[in-house]
């Protein structure tokens, strides 16, 4: 059990977390850090993803409805995605247990790079709301981004609403607004299928996840607030920070070795 400054420190990372994610995805860059720095030495991953994750679905809930209740995305075009993107985190927590994820560290640095640098030299991308395709290629299109989305969640983790708005603004043409509505539907349902199995298999700490998670779901609600009031371009400029500073952290990961 860590101490009550470490716990209370936890918390409110958690609430930065939970903030950031609602807008652009990214809370594990937050909150992975935290509980490696604040739980015991030798805990194991499955345990330390599993109290994260428990965590996440606080904030992931809390978001996901306030952005439904706004009607900037209609329902059904969720349905698809959602099932699509539990079904990928039931495989990717089944791989957890057989194998260590951290080979995709270079890869996901990379495909960050790719992004910012896109969304850089791109500055109209996402101020549009101008889908590319019919409603049911999209829906085909955005159920396949989810699938694959969701076992990478499942597996490994940081970064996965990042690259889900990306993934929608680039390859479907949403707006970012509409693309975060979308991301935050399809994590939060990784989130919710990958807590279950990591808890059902005992790997999580609840005096450490239960407060973070309320800390979590306070700032998702907060989150998704600022950025329906705010709109697209503020969410994009957000977008830019945070992945800047996925490609940072993951790149020192990747440099320790």
């Amino acid at each position: 059990m860590p101490t009550l400054p470490v716990l209370l420190l936890l918390n409110l990372a958690a609430l930065l977390a939970g903030f950031v994610d609602a807008i652009v995805g990214g809370g594990g860059l937050i909150t992975v850090p935290a509980l490696m720095l604040g739980l015991p030495a030798g805990t194991a991953l499955p345990t330390l993803l599993g109290t994260n994750k428990f965590v996440a679905v606080t904030g992931t809930t809390v978001a996901a409805g306030k952005f439904l209740r706004s009607g900037v995305l209609s329902p059904r075009e969720m349905v698809a995605p959602v099932l699509a993107s539990a079904l990928g985190a039931s495989v990717g927590v089944w791989l957890t247990y057989r194998i260590q994820p951290t080979f995709l560290r270079p890869l996901m640095l990379g495909l960050l790079v790719v992004m910012l640098a896109f969304t850089l030299f791109k500055p109209a991308l996402g101020k549009l709301h101008a889908p590319r395709f019919g409603l049911h290629r999209q829906r085909s299109l955005a159920a396949g981004i989810a699938l694959l989305l969701g076992f990478y969640d499942g597996f490994f983790g940081p970064g996965t609403g990042s690259l889900l708005i990306f993934l929608f603004v680039a390859v479907l043409g949403f707006d970012f607004l509409r693309a975060s509505a979308l991301a935050k539907s399809v994590n939060w349902a990784s989130n919710v299928t990958s807590m279950v199995l990591f808890v059902a298999q005992g790997s999580w700490l609840p005096s450490v996840a239960i407060g973070m998670a309320v800390a979590n779901g306070l700032g998702g609600y907060l989150g998704a607030r600022v950025a329906l009031s705010k709109g697209s371009g503020w969410v994009r400029g957000v977008f830019i920070v945070v992945v800047g500073a996925l490609i940072l952290r993951l790149g020192w990961q990747v440099w320790q070795g």
